[in-house]
């Protein structure tokens, strides 16, 4: 019995020591990378979400729809700015960033029209902490500028950080 005590002990003592420790404040759940720049696909999918902007109709759907793309761009600017392509991941990041300036007024317009919030309320508070996680852990893999510069044509400044700050802020203030 004492054999068994010990080990019990000690296997408790090894799990508390070793253990990580995870806080998230949200568990909102993004999506899963589809396709990205350079993809075949990519420029398919690009049409799908223009022609998908008209079939979403409502308050609600358009709330769904520019939450939907928000998701989408982040993770796509997430991805990107990983592998190093910075130009690609400050434009996708802007489009996640205009996609999520939509969502409020459409939970304005549904409330103006008598339609209970709370629960898409309760969604967008979930999505923009997630949002904030994501891009807190963003900031500290890029540099705060990159210098892009094209081939034949005048190098260009990104500053990452200030686009990230924004970002935050954006979803902060909802």
């Amino acid at each position: 019995m004492s054999r068994i005590y010990r080990f019990l002990v000690i296997a408790s003592l090894f799990l508390t020591v070793f253990s990580k420790q995870v806080f998230a404040e949200s568990s909102y759940v993004l999506p899963y990378p589809g396709t990205m720049p350079g993809s075949k696909l990519y420029k398919l999918d690009l049409i799908k979400e223009k022609l998908s902007e008209y079939w979403y109709f409502g308050d609600f759907a358009q709330f769904d729809y520019n939450l939907q793309l928000a998701d989408k761009y982040l993770v796509e600017a997430k991805t990107l700015f990983e592998y190093k392509q910075y130009l690609l991941g400050y434009n996708a990041l802007e489009k996640s960033n205009s996609y999520f300036k939509n969502i409020p007024p459409t939970l304005v317009n549904a409330k103006r029209n008598g339609k209970d919030t709370s629960d898409k309320k309760a969604i967008l508070d979930q999505a923009a902490k997630k949002h904030v996680e994501e891009l807190i852990i963003m900031k500290k893999n890029v540099p705060q500028v990159f210098n892009w510069s094209p081939e034949k044509a005048a190098p260009t400044n990104l500053n990452l950080w200030k686009l990230i700050d924004d970002s935050i802020k954006a979803r902060n203030s909802i």
